[in-house]
């Protein structure tokens, strides 16, 4: 019964919340995948017709009202341009967990996000014996760059081009850290993300670096789970409480300044998404509350909190031309872009040559890009275009998740380019 009265609930909040949209359709004029489809049921504006009869349709076509959304990226782009401040994002969110919560989760996703995700020892012990498999049925696509492709997955996967699983994971480096407090008086709490840990490690050996540097006291407790996006866009809230109930628990056994991440998704996700999805009356609740203004990503908290400033660069130094992409989740969902551009501008061998349309969606969106990867790619070799453009021999960003779908598009044409975190390159300027 509590699960109905919670259905019903959610459906009615969303419902109340659909009455804002004057179906102006501005959402049209910057959607990225209305711009490849020309379709209206692809654009926020068509998905909140859907939405405004979703009690109906949940009896007659919630599979094909759950197809619909799926088909979002979920950028926030729509929701940051909209004259009456829908909160498109938050409704997209609800209504994929109403709809799954009616007709159920897949199998397939089951499997994953309960069977694996909600179990991080059990996730990393299969990521672990992954990597040590994963050269068979791979090649070399890229060496410059460093990716692989595989025709033995290329039917789950497409033609992607994709970074190998690290065999040296952050969590196995680095399994807990509680180091002191130094000159900045600061301690911090460290979520360094899954793709960072599982794929990109040197992304939070970097982060690490950078606060020893400046002296502030980390803390970064074993066994974080993944902050719980994945399983919350595909409707999977279930999951989400889980992944939200393990970390909250975890972070709550030391007192911090700040809430790093090197993550604009997991930035996003804990700053805006734990509060606003967390169970009522739960300490979970309260602790998503607390620490949601606490939450930074690493380039704010440098430049915001520890007043990191551009270097000049040095005299007779041959500087490496850089370029930078906004993260959706964090340019338009936190309104952080100056940050990142001046850790660039911080390390004094780089030059920091501006981007068209930097602020773009690539075409990640995490599930999006494995539903519909010819979009996805489709999306993503506009913003190569923009990338080769600025004629940068790096380009930098502050998503794991962006790395990867700029990393596919740009090793597709083996176009001479490096894909570094920001975090990265300030590290870089401090050896």
């Amino acid at each position: 019964m509590s699960d109905i009265n919670e259905l019903a609930q959610s459906l009615k909040d969303i419902e109340n919340q659909l009455t804002d949209c004057m179906k102006c359709g501005m959402c049209q004029a910057v959607c990225p995948v209305f711009k490849e489809t020309g379709n209206e049921g692809d654009v926020a504006r068509g998905k909140i017709f859907l939405l405004e009869r979703l009690s109906d349709l949940m009896l007659t076509d919630a599979k094909g009202v759950k197809t619909r959304l799926d088909k979002c990226l979920m950028c926030g782009t729509c929701a940051s341009n909209c004259p009456s401040g829908v909160k498109i994002l938050e409704i997209f969110i609800k209504a994929r967990a109403a709809l799954t919560e009616y007709i159920g989760l897949s199998p397939v996703k089951k499997l994953i996000f309960r069977g694996m995700l909600k179990h991080p020892e059990r996730m990393n012990a299969l990521i672990e014996a992954a990597s040590k498999l994963q050269g068979l049925g791979t090649s070399q696509a890229d060496p410059e760059l460093g990716t692989q492709c595989s025709k033995l997955l290329s039917r789950f996967i497409g033609d992607r081009h994709f970074l190998p699983l690290s065999k040296n994971p952050l969590h196995k480096t680095t399994p807990s850290l509680d180091s002191p407090v130094g000159k900045s008086g600061i301690k911090v709490a460290f979520f360094p993300g899954c793709v960072t840990d599982k794929m990109n490690p040197e992304i939070g050996l970097a982060t690490l670096k950078v606060l020893k540097h400046h002296g502030v006291g980390v803390f970064m407790p074993k066994g974080q789970a993944c902050c719980g996006i994945p399983a919350l866009a595909s409707g999977d809230r279930k999951t989400f409480d889980s992944l939200l109930d393990q970390n909250t628990a975890l972070f709550a056994e030391m007192d911090f300044d700040y809430l790093i991440t090197p993550c604009a998704t997991c930035t996003a996700t804990i700053k805006e998404i734990w509060p606003m999805m967390a169970r009522n009356n739960s300490k979970s609740r309260s602790r998503a509350d607390e620490w949601a203004p606490k939450t930074m990503d690493i380039s704010q908290f440098l430049v915001d909190v520890l007043h990191v400033e551009p270097s000049g660069q040095n005299a007779g130094q041959q500087a490496l031309s850089v370029t930078y992409h906004d993260p959706c989740h964090l340019q338009k969902s936190l309104g952080v872009s100056s940050q990142p551009r001046q850790i660039i501008r911080a390390n004094p061998g780089c030059e920091f040559v501006e981007m068209n349309a930097a602020g773009t969606c690539c075409g990640n969106g995490g599930s999006f890009n494995l539903q519909n990867y010819d979009l996805s790619r489709s999306i993503g070799m506009k913003k190569r275009e923009n990338i080769l453009s600025t004629g940068a021999s790096i380009v930098a960003t502050s998503c794991p998740a962006c790395m990867m779908q700029i990393r596919d598009v740009l090793s597709q044409n083996h176009d001479n380019v490096k894909v570094k975190h920001v975090i990265e390159i300030y590290a870089d300027s401090l050896e």
